[in-house]
C-alpha cells in the first residue's frame, strides 16, 4: 500500500496565515513551563547573584514578556495579538537542579495565545543559558509545553498528566519570589 506524500505546505504547495476575520473576539489565556537544568554549582552561582552577566532571573523573565509580545515576528503565520498580560515566573529548584520556567498569557482576540506562551518560555530559557554558560557550557532546555488554554471554540483546556511522568511542583505566577 503506497501512503500518500504528506507536504507541510499543503496540497497548493504554499503556506498562508489562516484567516480570523469572522471569528468572534474571545478572552483567551495561555500558560506554557518549561526547565533550564544545569550543574548544582551553576545554579547556586546563579541564586547567589555571583553571574557576571548580572541578574539572571530578571533579565529571563524580561526576556520572556518581549518575546510573546514579539511572537508574530518570529513565528510564521502566527497573528499580532493584543496582549493584556504577560507573566513569567523563573523559580530555582535544586531538586532539578536547575530554573523552573512558567508563562500566563492572556488576550482578547479571534484566536489563542498558546504561540505566544511557548515563546515566553523559551526565550526565558534561552537567556538563562546565555547568562549562565560561562558556568556550565552543557545547560539543557527542558519540556517546553503548553499546560492550560482556555476561551475560544474548544474552552477550556488544561493538559492531562502522562502515565509515569512524576508531578511537577508548578512555580507560582505573582507574588514575592521564594530563594533557596
Amino acid at each position: 500500500m503506497t501512503r500518500p506524500r504528506l507536504s507541510h505546505t499543503g496540497p497548493s504547495g504554499r503556506v498562508r496565515m489562516v484567516d480570523v476575520t469572522e471569528k468572534p473576539l474571545s478572552q483567551r489565556e495561555a500558560i506554557a513551563e518549561g526547565a533550564v537544568r544545569m550543574t548544582p554549582q551553576a545554579l547556586r552561582l546563579l541564586t547567589s547573584g555571583a553571574v557576571t552577566k548580572g541578574d539572571v532571573l530578571t533579565t529571563a523573565k524580561i526576556a520572556g514578556i518581549q518575546a510573546a509580545k514579539r511572537t508574530s515576528e518570529l513565528i510564521p503565520m502566527t497573528h499580532p495579538l493584543p496582549l493584556s498580560l504577560v507573566e513569567v515566573d523563573c523559580t530555582p529548584d535544586a531538586e532539578l537542579p536547575g530554573i523552573r520556567l512558567r508563562s500566563r498569557v492572556r488576550c482578547l482576540a479571534p484566536t489563542g495565545a498558546e504561540m505566544e506562551a511557548l515563546t515566553a518560555v523559551a526565550a526565558a530559557a534561552l537567556t538563562i543559558v546565555d547568562m549562565v554558560k560561562s558556568a556550565d557550557r552543557w545547560m539543557t532546555i527542558e519540556g517546553i509545553e503548553l499546560v492550560h488554554k482556555s476561551g475560544g471554540k474548544s474552552g477550556t483546556l488544561d493538559r492531562p498528566q502522562a502515565a509515569g511522568r512524576p508531578k511537577r511542583p508548578r512555580p507560582r505566577t505573582s507574588g514575592p519570589r521564594r530563594r533557596p
